[in-house]
């Protein structure tokens, strides 16, 4: 293939080249990763300036075209993609505007100038000042609120606080741990022009926000040449009475003006900030005994949970919008082209404080399992002799054990069938706290 796309991929991993390779147009592309998945999945430290110069070695030695560069992770790729691609004009969004997405002080000050009604109150606060709590209650935020840092990763370093005693605790945490994200963001930071009153606010500060929540959701989309697109609002939900996702559904089962009202407001945030030719996902909560809708937060990139669901409903995984953007054309993304009506990720989950695993499904098990349930996939999170605990990512409260998508012709018979299939899973287990 003389003719074919170099398509360089940050974080390439065996699992996500296969699912590469069934996207239209991909008989027309080469996939090459850049930077080992290792080095952005499973670790939680990051030399951003040592990631960026080996992913500008290995691409000014490569012989070939540079067509295209993307990743599909947060941070710290979603921060590199920009700097990668203005050097090797190659197409994404600007540094800047993906700044005002991902800095959630900036992001927060953006939106409020175009959709204050639909934010929460905030502030920004350094954790390292002794008079914090203070300067929280002069910005107008009183007992419940969260906070969390300016750059944030997943749920890490998230803290609910309803007491002084509460806030105290979550400051000698953050204390403790916040360099490990703020050291390489200010690496980012120090590459991009920033208005003085954002300058000052950098990836050592965290912020206090007011407590929303309600129906969660995200809506998925990408802007081309200035126009946003929203193609798709996955639901976010959680288990009875506790804070723990249960599973992720698409398409949603919001009322449809809501759907439509969190589409406007996407819309409306996204082309205010200047982001363009690339992806992003919106996570909204709908107040249904209010009637209100809050954005909770912008994230630069499609979501991999979602991959399968859109594959499973929309007959192509949503990975198709990146990959196009990133040669710089419309996406091809089909809708209601499925296998199935709806789908969803689900978390198969125990309530323990901790514990160690002293058995899962084998192989042999999980394979008759996604046999007997056509179009299932299943993910085992641990191992035998782990302790729980261990697991990255998890509730205080809970673990993920497996990950398992499936498809249905209905919401109900969706949870049939997963109710069916988690049943069983056989997992056991020693020493359980809690």
């Amino acid at each position: 293939m003389a003719d074919a796309k170099n398509i360089f991929v940050v974080g390439l991993n065996d699992f996500n080249r296969q699912r590469l390779e069934t996207l239209r147009g991909a008989e027309h592309w080469r996939f090459h990763g850049i930077i080992a998945p290792e080095a952005v999945y499973d670790t939680e430290e990051f030399d951003i300036a040592a990631m960026l110069a080996e992913a500008t070695a290995q691409l000014e030695a490569f012989e070939g075209t540079i067509d295209a560069i993307v990743g599909y992770m947060d941070f710290p790729v979603s921060t590199m993609l920009p700097i990668l691609c203005e050097r090797f004009g190659t197409h994404t969004t600007t540094l800047a505007s993906l700044l005002k997405c991902e800095h959630k002080y900036w992001s927060r000050r953006a939106q409020k100038e175009v959709i204050p009604d639909f934010i929460p109150g905030f502030t920004a606060f350094d954790p390292f000042d002794d008079e914090a709590l203070v300067r929280i209650g002069e910005a107008g935020l009183y007992f419940p609120f969260f906070v969390k840092p300016i750059k944030s990763s997943g749920s890490r370093l998230g803290f609910r606080i309803d007491t002084p005693e509460d806030f105290y605790h979550a400051i000698e945490k953050l204390r403790e741990d916040i360099g490990l994200i703020a050291d390489p963001f200010n690496t980012v930071l120090e590459q991009a022009r920033l208005p003085d009153e954002i300058a000052a606010v950098d990836g050592h500060f965290c912020m206090a926000e007011e407590i929303i929540g309600g129906w969660q959701c995200t809506v998925e989309g990408y802007v081309f040449a200035g126009e946003v697109v929203s193609y798709g609002i996955v639901d976010s939900l959680r288990y009875p009475q506790v804070l723990s996702f249960f599973h992720y559904r698409y398409p949603s089962g919001l009322p449809e003006p809501i759907q439509a009202k969190m589409r406007e407001l996407t819309e409306t945030v996204m082309t205010h900030i200047g982001y363009d030719n690339a992806a992003f996902n919106v996570e909204y909560f709908w107040d249904e005994v209010q009637d209100r809708i809050w954005l909770l937060e912008i994230n630069t990139r499609i979501s991999q949970s979602h991959c399968d669901l859109f594959e499973k409903v929309d007959g192509i995984s949503n990975q198709q919008v990146t990959l196009d953007l990133g040669l710089g054309q419309r996406p091809d993304m089909p809708h209601r082209q499925g296998d199935y009506a709806i789908a969803a990720k689900f978390f198969y989950r125990v309530f323990f404080v901790d514990a160690v695993v002293t058995r899962v499904p084998s192989e042999d098990e999980v394979a008759a399992l996604e046999a007997d349930f056509p179009g299932a996939m299943i993910d085992i999170q641990v191992a035998e002799g782990q302790w729980l605990s261990s697991l990255p990512e998890q509730d205080s409260y809970s673990f993920a054990l497996a990950l398992v998508w499936m498809g249905a012709d209905s919401a109900e018979q969706l949870l049939e069938r997963y109710g069916q299939l988690a049943a069983r899973l056989a997992f056991e287990f020693d020493q359980i706290q809690g």
